[in-house]
């Protein structure tokens, strides 16, 4: 399948990936695991899927770890999260920097507390000179928040009409380009307030596997399936 991918055309190959991954919960709990430890597989999941994207030359890949809506779900489970969380990017920053993958962090994340926030900070300044692909996490992140935010930030820099390059420039996720595929794992049909202002032209495919099956088979899949559509972007 490699082989396939590395004859795709530099105009037909993804330099973007986001995705959105879903189904840590569901498939613990139909495998008889505490939801816990969906979400711990999922952390692995994600190392499988970085070295995979950094493989065949992905630049950018955004990864959707935790939405603003996320704190609606049980104190027990929130803290969990926060937990893997800041273990995951304190365990993994030695292989980004081995790996030349720099990290950069969409969201709200001064909402976060000062011991995961300094974590993440430790972690974006040590991979900052990195450069072969850039890991997105978007974390604390909604995007219809993401739009407010960057109104503002225009109205506080004294603007009284707003372009569309003024909100790219102060979204999230700037500087980098919007997604050009989007993936989303669990079956499900709906983008789920991702950035809904960056997927004007993004192309979805979804797969029915869970977050913690999805392997580096199923991104290749996904890389194959995008090079193969003609993206018109409107004309």
């Amino acid at each position: 399948m490699i082989d396939l991918i590395r004859k795709i055309p530099k105009e037909k190959f993804p330099q973007h990936i986001a995705i959105i991954m879903d189904g840590n919960r569901r498939w613990a709990v139909e495998k008889g695991y505490p939801k816990f430890y969906g979400h711990k597989k999922g952390i692995d999941t994600v190392k499988t899927v970085v070295k995979a994207a950094k493989k065949i030359g992905v630049k950018y890949l955004t990864l959707y770890a935790f939405s603003t809506e996320n704190w609606k779900r049980s104190l027990k489970e929130v803290s969990t999260l926060m937990a893997l969380l800041k273990q995951a990017i304190k365990t993994y920053t030695p292989e980004l920097l081995e790996n030349d993958v720099s990290l950069k962090i969409s969201g709200r994340v001064q909402e976060f507390s000062s011991e995961l926030k300094k974590e993440i900070d430790k972690s974006v300044l040590k991979l900052s000179n990195c450069s072969s692909m850039v890991l997105n996490l978007a974390l604390n992140y909604g995007g219809r928040a993401e739009i407010v935010d960057a109104v503002n930030k225009c109205l506080k820099n004294g603007l009284t009409e707003i372009t569309e390059k003024d909100i790219n420039d102060n979204l999230y996720t700037h500087p980098l380009p919007d997604p050009d595929l989007i993936i989303r794992t669990s079956g499900e049909m709906r983008i789920s307030n991702f950035l809904i202002w960056q997927s004007a032209y993004s192309e979805f495919f979804v797969t029915s596997k869970y977050w913690p099956d999805f392997d580096e088979k199923d991104l290749f899949e996904a890389v194959i399936n995008y090079s193969k559509r003609e993206r018109r972007m409107g004309r």
